[in-house]
């Protein structure tokens, strides 16, 4: 697989942007949505990415902006059509990442059928750590990591527990967009989420392996 810089955040060359929603059903059932049978996809957009020293800023428009800790995979090579007993090899590290959600504006677009876009891309919507290179992880379907708001414990994620695995992700990913390396998969989030607040303090922690740290403005 060609090696890309992924230990140095910022010399990452981030490229797509998928994420997953609903990948846990604890999380789904918090939020009164379906388990689906299938990944709900949705983007974000390269411009929604801040690294650890950025701050969060809420927007404007949002009384109700929530934090969703995720598992965060990064592709290392082109991939379409890719099968599942092979998909792992195509990521090329692992990170962690917020997915951040106006949820009153979620809401309301749900309500009239609407994309997304707005209440999940907005600037600084996707914080996220470093990126661990994939030979040091044995198997993310077997990693906790967990996200302290103001010190207070409010998730826990255990990818064991994912709904669809990483790879059933990159698979299925692959079998409709054309995967390039620096492509980013949000895995999903689990039960947990809350409102944001100027001030709060966010930790992302990957075991002992990751730590970031993010500040809302």
């Amino acid at each position: 697989m060609p090696d890309i810089s992924i230990r140095n955040q910022r010399a990452l060359t981030i490229n797509n942007i998928f994420c997953i929603g609903r990948n846990y059903v604890a999380h789904a059932e918090e939020l009164g949505n379906e388990i689906e049978t299938s990944p709900v996809v949705f983007l974000k957009p390269t411009s929604a990415v801040i690294f650890e020293g950025d701050r969060i800023r809420l927007p404007a428009m949002s009384s109700d902006v929530h934090y969703e800790a995720e598992l965060v995979v990064a592709i290392g090579r082109e991939g379409k059509n890719i099968p599942r007993s092979d998909a792992l090899g195509y990521v090329a590290g692992y990170g962690l990442g917020l997915d951040l959600t106006m949820r009153d504006v979620q809401s309301e677009l749900k309500s009239k059928g609407l994309p997304w876009t707005i209440a999940k891309g907005f600037d600084t919507s996707a914080p996220l750590s470093e990126f661990l290179p994939s030979r040091e992880i044995t198997d993310p379907q077997d990693m906790t990591f967990t996200l302290h708001v103001n010190g207070e414990l409010r998730q826990t994620g255990k990818t064991s527990r994912m709904i669809f695995t990483v790879a059933e992700l990159v698979s299925y990913l692959s079998s409709l967009f054309t995967l390039h390396p620096g492509d980013l998969v949000f895995t999903g989030t689990p039960r947990g989420v809350g409102r944001l607040a100027s001030g709060d303090v966010l930790a992302l922690e990957l075991e002992t392996a990751l730590h970031a740290e993010f500040h809302v403005a």
